[in-house]
């Protein structure tokens, strides 16, 4: 449980932090209270209830320690950043190192899918076979799926601020909607294709041990670079790596089920290959569409959960001794990243000028947070009145 815990100072430094420290007694302070030793280290136990998607008791109750210790996490985040004025993370050396890596990982995945691309058509023209043609075909539009990338993250590096004075930060969902799109129609046509050889009374499907040793090297060895791929991808925070990554998973698992339809339609039944391919087609559709419903909420405004505005709000009450009341804290979705709107309530005979200098060190403070893009933040004098924008509510 949440306990309050007495720091241990020796006499000296106490005397002299309180010599330094002004008068905090208006804050929220949660400096006193950490979660207990039995608590702390507790992660949700990832069981049979996990799989089912049901929580047992014990996992109820560690999940909600855990929610309590990323409560108090985020707390001390949001005192460093009233205190510091920044929260302490990369230098800028460190950020262009990252920003270089990221750009290496996604040139190295382009390169990759190119390559492989090719390999995988010689597959296809050694085997035949309709799920190593589709799955050949899912990596075609790896390679237009990199280009929509691509082109969306040189659009966001180019700033236009006259054409577009709020950034182009939605380019990076827009262009994850379009790669899902694409991905969702290819994998139509493959079910379509796939049926018409099922009905069709076609010549009999059979490799030679040449042509089976041809197709299973080539298979076997683009998925274990894409294996690999993925796993350097998914350790990048960028959300269009991140995408590279899921690209890279999602052609290991089709570059298993088409080898896999492949050797079970020469050595069983024809009729196994065109519905490996029609599973890969399923699974396409099926994870794609989850992508673009994920992107849509983030373009639609979607709010943040509600953790997340409860540190928006700790941190604007902690803000400033003049504030009153916090009327408004919403965070939405646009694009990537959050906008803020935060109403908070001064003295009514405060000068503008002092008025309008707490209101935007606070916007100054919110706009730090790395997931924000913008923050708006309404100077008012008392909270009982009708809520601003009253016709976006009805």
């Amino acid at each position: 449980m949440v306990e309050p815990v007495t720091p241990d100072y020796d006499e000296e430094s106490s005397l002299l932090q309180e010599s330094s420290i002004v008068d905090r007694s208006w804050r929220l302070n949660f400096d006193g209270f950490e979660v207990s030793s039995e608590h702390k280290e507790k992660k949700p136990p990832r069981g049979i209830h996990d799989c089912l998607g049901v929580l047992g008791t014990e996992d109820t109750v560690a999940e909600y320690y855990q929610q309590q210790v990323e409560m108090l996490e985020g707390f001390t985040e949001m005192d460093a950043l009233a205190d510091r004025g920044f929260i302490p993370g990369m230098s800028k050396e460190e950020k262009e190192k990252l920003a270089k890596s990221e750009t290496f990982a996604i040139r190295i995945s382009n390169i990759a899918n190119m390559v492989l691309f090719a390999a995988k058509v010689y597959a296809s023209v050694r085997s035949g076979s309709l799920a190593i043609i589709a799955s050949t075909l899912d990596s075609l539009l790896d390679l237009l799926s990199g280009f929509i990338l691509w082109f969306t993250a040189f659009s966001m590096q180019t700033p236009s601020p006259y054409q577009y004075p709020i950034g182009k930060k939605r380019m990076q969902p827009l262009g994850i909607l379009v790669f899902a799109s694409v991905m969702a129609t290819l994998g139509l046509q493959i079910i379509l294709e796939s049926l018409r050889t099922l009905v069709s009374d076609e010549d009999e499907f059979n490799l030679t041990k040449n042509q089976e040793r041809w197709v299973v090297g080539i298979m076997l060895s683009v998925t274990l670079v894409k294996f690999f791929l993925m796993l350097y991808c998914r350790s990048f925070k960028n959300e269009i790596v991140k995408a590279y990554a899921q690209d890279h998973f999602f052609d290991v698992i089709t570059n298993i089920i088409g080898l896999v339809a492949v050797l079970l339609a020469n050595y069983f039944d024809d009729w196994m290959d065109p519905v490996g391919a029609i599973i890969l087609a399923l699974y396409t559709i099926r994870t794609w569409s989850l992508t673009v419903l994920e992107n849509v909420n983030s373009l639609v405004g979607r709010s943040a959960a509600p953790e997340y505005l409860q540190k928006l709000t700790y941190l604007c009450w902690n803000h400033h001794k003049a504030i009153r009341h916090i009327d408004t804290v919403r965070a939405y979705t646009f694009g990537s990243h959050y906008f803020v709107e935060v109403d908070i309530v001064l003295p009514a005979d405060m000068p503008l000028q002092e008025a309008h200098d707490i209101g935007e060190t606070l916007q100054e403070k919110l706009e730090l947070l790395p997931e924000i893009e913008r923050a708006f933040v309404h100077l008012d004098y008392e909270f009982s009145h009708k809520p601003e924008h009253a016709q976006s509510h009805s």
